[in-house]
């Protein structure tokens, strides 16, 4: 379980940075847009089937997530296993569905919800669920 000033810091904020592990073993750093599930503790990030970091993760799914308070001065960093969801295959299926839940919770309402669903499949768009296993940093109560 994350600590709960790690946890508050991850769920206040929408925008952090997914490191994975290259072929060579240095990391590969992205900023992506997030959602955080407090109850699961799982990061999702939506991103698209032909990504570095979808390769990176189909061959190790070790990772890590930075995120930082908007002062700079608390951090936290979430180590975990990431699991893939399958590419969004149809625009109403569990995959479409959670990348709608996900755009919700990091964004609000999409303007065209068809539009928006439409292209998550044309885009191969897919979930990457990091499990939360630890976290560290500094996080101010």
């Amino acid at each position: 379980m994350i600590d709960d000033g790690f946890a508050e810091l991850i769920g206040g904020k929408r925008q952090g940075v997914l490191v994975t592990l290259r072929a060579d073993g240095r990391p590969q750093l992205s900023n992506v847009m997030y959602g955080w599930d407090p109850q699961a503790q799982i990061i999702r990030v939506s991103t698209t089937d032909d990504r570095a970091k979808t390769r990176n993760l189909r061959r190790d799914p070790r990772a890590s997530f930075y995120v930082t308070s908007g002062d700079y001065w608390s951090y936290a960093v979430v180590d975990g296993h990431a699991e893939l969801s399958a590419v969004a295959a149809d625009p109403h299926d569990a995959v479409v569905n959670e990348l709608a839940g996900l755009y919700r919770a990091a964004r609000g309402e999409h303007p065209d919800w068809d539009d928006f669903r439409a292209a998550m499949v044309r885009d191969r768009r897919l979930v990457v669920r990091l499990h939360a296993e630890r976290a560290y940093g500094l996080a101010r109560r």
